[in-house]
């Protein structure tokens, strides 16, 4: 009896002072509030989101929201303050907001999170019908595999969404390449029927060629073949990306910078959560393989949040020292 009071006494003993040192050794979020996120609305940086909040919670000790929107008002709202960190921003598709609000102080680059690419696609049963069929330029006398519905005597390249910038590229290629008198450029309302009008073509295996951009799930999750273009030139690539170009020339598509972008006050007041920011990346074939599983496997964005961090520990634990990766490891394992 005696025996088993000092065993219980230690027991106790050590449980009080595992679990003091347990709550010693949790971590305390450098903000008394919640660590807003912008949740704009495409796949790549909602996952995005979703894998930096993850950590955010179980490794910094911090609570999170996520405002949703467009990128231009989730952009401003980081200017203003409602929003602390927009993790995606694209910065040549919106370089003239992007200039003000670094020249203005109000935001902050906290690191380069991937390089997107975009060009022109074909699925693979396309490219090994027309074994000729390996560059843009190679598109020359092969309207007829591709013809427009609404003008038969040509064929139809299926653009990005009326009204974005990319509009101005994929016309201009076309010029570049003098295909501009056997294929149109066809522009959906909106990017979900840019989407729909792709994968129906895949499903029902119809030749079919389109201007699309990595990381995404559309890309991903298809068997594609990517049209080759020359090597990039500067100046010709000024011209493309210009829409009073008068005389576009044959170029290359540079790769975009994507970088996370902080509210500068935010940046001030929270050092190890800008320290993390600041090394997140993932390579882009990696973001565009974990979308394409998301969409083949029917995952809700949360899910293939987990599924990256889980499969992948050697991507994110750079980003983070030693303690923070053990509690977001113990996290995913619970």
């Amino acid at each position: 009896m005696h025996i088993k009071r000092i065993i219980s006494a230690t027991s106790l003993i050590l449980g009080t002072a595992l679990s003091l040192n347990a709550h010693a050794q949790s971590p305390t979020c450098e903000l008394d509030r919640p660590v807003k996120f912008g949740g704009m609305n495409w796949e790549s940086n909602l996952m995005l989101v979703g894998v930096e909040r993850y950590i955010v919670e179980h490794g910094f000790g911090c609570k999170t929201e996520v405002e949703q929107g467009d990128t231009l008002p989730m952009f401003a709202a980081l200017q203003r303050g409602d929003v602390d960190i927009n993790a995606e921003i694209w910065i040549t598709q919106m370089q003239e907001p992007w200039d003000r609000a670094l020249a203005a102080g109000k935001v902050k680059p906290v690191g380069t999170v991937f390089s997107g690419t975009d060009g022109w696609y074909v699925p693979r049963y396309t490219a090994e019908k027309f074994p000729q069929l390996r560059k843009a330029a190679d598109l020359k006398g092969l309207h007829e595999a591709f013809v427009d519905d609404e003008d038969p005597g040509r064929g139809r390249i299926y653009g990005c969404a009326a009204g974005w910038t990319c509009g101005t590229i994929n016309a201009n290629l076309l010029k570049a390449f003098e295909l501009q008198n056997e294929y149109l450029i066809y522009s959906p309302g909106n990017a979900a029927a840019q989407r729909a009008a792709i994968t129906a073509a895949y499903k029902r295996k119809k030749d079919i060629v389109f201007y699309y951009w990595t990381p995404t799930s559309l890309v991903g999750s298809l068997d594609l073949v990517k049209l080759d273009l020359p090597p990039v030139d500067a100046d010709r690539l000024a011209c493309i990306t210009d829409p009073k170009c008068e005389r576009p020339q044959p170029t290359g598509l540079a790769e975009y910078p994507v970088v996370t972008a902080v509210n500068t006050d935010f940046a001030q007041r929270a050092p190890k959560l800008i320290s993390f920011l600041s090394k997140v990346q993932v390579p882009e074939t990696l973001l565009t393989q974990t979308l394409g599983h998301m969409e083949r496997e029917g995952l809700e964005i949360e899910e293939a949040s987990l599924y990256f961090l889980k499969q992948h520990p050697q991507v994110w634990r750079k980003w983070v020292p030693s303690e923070v990766a053990e509690r977001v490891e113990q996290a995913l394992g619970s």
